[in-house]
């Protein structure tokens, strides 16, 4: 029961995935990509996770840590850009 939920989630993660991926390339707008560049990296992350999870290792999540410090990261400087034009000043 448990590896057809996996199998399940992993499923509506990848079409979660998918639409972000459409709402990236056709956003109207910056801060549209922006959003939609953070929920494609957080679908990622728990992609990661249930792959770990399916397969029975640990491995994943060092990976997925990993995801998740760079793309907080860089929606930080994408935000920061988008409000003053530059990252750094």
């Amino acid at each position: 029961m448990i590896t057809i939920a996996l199998y399940a989630t992993i499923a509506m993660v990848v079409l979660a995935a998918l639409l972000n991926m459409f709402r990236l390339l056709k956003g109207p707008d910056a801060p549209d990509r922006v959003l939609a560049l953070d929920t494609l990296y957080i679908n990622a992350i728990a992609l990661i996770i249930l792959v770990g999870i399916t397969l029975g290792t640990r491995m994943y999540l060092e990976s997925a840590l990993l995801i998740a410090v760079m793309g907080f990261v860089g929606t930080v400087a994408m935000a920061k850009y988008l409000k003053r034009g530059s990252v750094i000043e």
